[in-house]
């Protein structure tokens, strides 16, 4: 069936309800104060590494520190089974709604039209908060990874360097950003690839020292972390238990391709595409890699404590260290270096999107609709890059401290926004049901829902509110982790009951929702790629 008659099934079938999208249609015709919109000027190239590898940054290079010394080996790997299973959920809940309406806002637009004006609300200020808190976070990181080197300069004036180079980035456009990415996501999945790959070798004693590892360090210290020394299964459990929320700040950001739907070029086919790439970045970089990290660096290793001024390496560059390589672990220290840059240049770009959706949706003052003739919406951005500076606070409290606080939030927010997503999905659902609409007929669906949207539902939740659970043990009480892990987590219910006494409608009905209006646009963006003319570009166009 071609994809003019799959919108004819769903024109028929579907009821045109309440108009709940105007407002983001405003939106991407540039709202009242704009005369200009946003442009669909991310290639397919440009989406698929944005999925694979385009917010891989410092929560796998350098937050594994703190969960494989929380959660022992064992603890760490299957602590990131469990987020990836979650996220894996998310992705495919998330990738069906914005493959059907690829649309400006993302899950913040989709929130408005199926389930309500103040979810979307919500939503909306819940996610920028999200990505306004880890830009900082990405920052903070680069001082960290920079102190390798030297501890004499400021780590103000990395940060700063940093901070420059992705606001340039972001100033240019979608187009610059989108093959400034392609870069970077490149650098990281050759440089991950190449970790394993040397992981695997330094293991079976193929390093200068010749040590064979195996398994030794399942066995001394341990697979899992007696956490906080409490002994038995309990104090285990815990330690696997910690590593949730790092865990979680990793995977954070995986749905960006949802927000760059919006300036996505022929999104019907690069949407779903990079939805079907998730499962990569899942088990080839995260499951193995953490799996690699646990097999070369013991728990108790001191450099693994960020909190330290002199903790400036992730696990990879400690165990390339300690294998007795010298010149290749300052190499893999630069590229993480790249992938903190990155992080931050797609958190800005998704924060200033998410921003210029909320004020389409009269959810933000009107001026952050205010876009250039090149599409680029330049005042979210210059606003969503101010907050940048709070990465300053490293200065005065230490540049792995303030990460790990940051770290926090983000992965608390982060998980508020899967939450909403699978909520969301949840009601898209029930609305195609109920309106009759085939979702096999759709150009991406998944045999696993409603199961999936409800798994990752529920367990996003229960991830939030355990997540500070160690501060409640005798004697460590930390104001700062308790802060920083439940804050975000009240955020979300108090902005939603205001919203909900503002806007004062209830949630759309099932039989009411709108899976119709912006079709048009879409369908207007769709094109067939042209066939590859020898076997180089039919490779290409497969990995791509």
């Amino acid at each position: 069936m071609s994809l003019k008659e799959k919108e004819e099934v769903i024109v028929e079938k579907a009821s045109p309800g309440p108009d709940t999208g105007d407002t983001f249609q405003r939106a991407e015709n540039g709202g009242a104060q704009s005369e200009n919109k946003l442009q669909r000027q991310l290639k397919n190239r440009h989406i698929t590494m944005l999925s694979i590898g385009g917010v891989i940054g410092t929560g796998l290079f350098l937050g594994t520190a703190t969960a494989l010394r929380n959660g022992g080996p064992l603890g760490l790997l299957l602590g990131y089974i469990l987020m990836g299973t979650i996220c894996y959920s998310v992705m495919i809940s998330l990738g069906e709604m914005i493959a059907h309406l690829p649309i400006s806002g993302g899950h913040i637009a989709l929130a408005r039209r199926f389930v309500s004006p103040a979810f979307s609300f919500t939503m909306g200020w819940n996610y920028w908060y999200c990505l306004t808190i880890i830009q900082p976070a990405e920052l903070s990181a680069s001082a960290v990874l920079v102190g390798y080197w030297t501890q004499d300069i400021s780590p103000a004036v990395w940060i700063t360097i940093c901070m420059v180079v992705v606001i340039v980035i972001n100033m240019l456009g979608a187009g610059a950003y989108g093959e400034a990415e392609f870069v970077f996501a490149s650098i990281k999945v050759i440089t991950i690839v190449a970790l394993i790959i040397l992981g695997v070798v330094l293991d079976l004693g193929g390093g200068p020292n010749h040590d064979r590892l195996g398994f030794r360090y399942w066995k001394d210290p341990g697979v899992f972390v007696q956490f906080h020394g409490i002994a038995g299964a309990k104090g285990r459990f815990l330690g696997w238990w910690a590593v949730m929320t790092q865990a979680a700040f990793s995977f954070i950001g995986t749905e960006i391709v949802a927000i760059a739907a919006g300036e996505a070029k022929n999104p019907r086919r690069n949407l779903p595409r990079a939805i079907r790439r998730v499962y990569i970045r899942l088990l080839l970089f995260y499951i193995l890699g953490t799996f690699i990290i646990g097999l070369l660096v013991p728990s108790n290793h001191p450099g693994l404590d960020l909190d330290d001024g002199t903790a400036a390496s992730s696990p990879f560059v400690i165990a390339i260290q300690s294998a007795g390589i010298r010149v290749l672990p300052s190499i893999i220290n630069a590229c993480l270096l790249t992938s903190a840059w990155s992080a931050a240049s797609s958190q800005l770009y998704t924060g200033s999107r998410a921003l210029y959706g909320l004020a389409g949706a009269g959810n933000a003052p009107r001026i952050f609709l205010r876009a250039s003739k090149r599409g680029l919406p330049y005042v979210s951005v210059i606003f969503c890059a101010l907050f940048s500076a709070l990465a300053y606070m490293g200065l005065g409290n230490g540049s792995g401290r303030v990460f790990r606080w940051f770290a926090n939030m983000t992965a608390i927010a982060g998980l508020m926004s899967w939450f909403g997503i699978s909520f969301t999905y949840l009601r898209f659902y029930a609305g195609m049901k109920a309106q009759g609409i085939d979702r096999m007929k759709l150009p991406y669906y998944s045999k696993m829902q409603p199961f999936a949207a409800w798994y990752s539902m529920c367990f996003s939740l229960l991830i939030c509110i355990l997540s500070g659970w160690s501060v409640f043990l005798r004697g460590n009480w930390m104001t700062e982790n308790f802060v920083t892990n439940y804050f975000p987590l009240a955020l979300f219910p108090v902005l939603y009951i205001g919203a909900r006494f503002y806007y004062r409608k209830p949630l759309v009905k099932p039989i009411d929702m709108d899976f119709v209006s912006n079709l048009d646009e879409v369908e207007a963006d769709c094109y067939d790629d042209p066939p590859p003319k020898n076997n180089l570009e039919r490779f290409w166009q497969w990995l791509m």
